[in-house]
């Protein structure tokens, strides 16, 4: 057992009934009246779901140990996504239930994280941007940035369609960032 001071960044937590959820924010908070506590938002491993959650100083909580594994995304089906190791050539299979919308950003040859809990593979991370090929978008007409930031449709080279400024044309690499599902900028050639 370990208590709520011992958080950090990245502590896996088993919240009971074998749910595992990964710290990615905290704060200690001291208030002037009542006990302390640490404020957490934490991601649940298995849906991808992120809460808030506060932990009194006074509980007692059960870490897990997880393995990080930098794997390549190599093919998928209708229900699974399947990684390789570049070291190993050791292949995971992770269900698309669990990886969930995450799932729309892989492209082949990517690489990312692997979550491990023992020998059993439970979560992805994915890199906070990833660099696309635009293979579809309507070309810029003349006058349309009057209105300002102007934004159009684009399809990238493993099918997603993201929004891009005007200015980007068939043929232009950008990043996209994983979190939001947006363009962050165009990559120079």
């Amino acid at each position: 057992m370990a208590s709520p001071n011992d958080i950090k960044k990245g502590t896996v937590i088993n919240m009971g009934g074998g749910e595992l959820w990964v710290v990615t924010g905290f704060q200690r908070v001291s208030p002037g009246k009542g006990s302390s506590f640490v404020r957490t938002r934490i991601k649940s491993l298995s849906s991808g779901k992120v809460v808030e959650n506060n932990f009194k100083s006074a509980e007692s909580l059960t870490f897990e140990t997880v393995n990080y594994r930098k794997m390549q995304f190599i093919f998928s089906d209708a229900d699974t996504l399947t990684f390789m190791d570049g070291q190993s050539y050791e292949q995971i299979t992770l269900g698309r239930d669990m990886v969930g919308e995450d799932a729309k950003y892989l492209k082949e040859g990517l690489d990312v994280v692997i979550i491990m809990h023992g020998e059993k593979a439970i979560s992805m991370e994915l890199p906070l941007k990833i660099q696309y090929k635009i293979m579809e978008t309507e070309p810029a007409v003349k006058g349309d940035t009057a209105s300002g930031n102007v934004l159009k449709d684009a399809k990238v080279d493993n099918g997603l369609v993201i929004r891009v400024p005007i200015f980007i044309k068939e043929g232009d690499d950008v990043l996209v960032n994983t979190e939001s599902g947006d363009y962050v900028e165009r990559v120079a050639k």
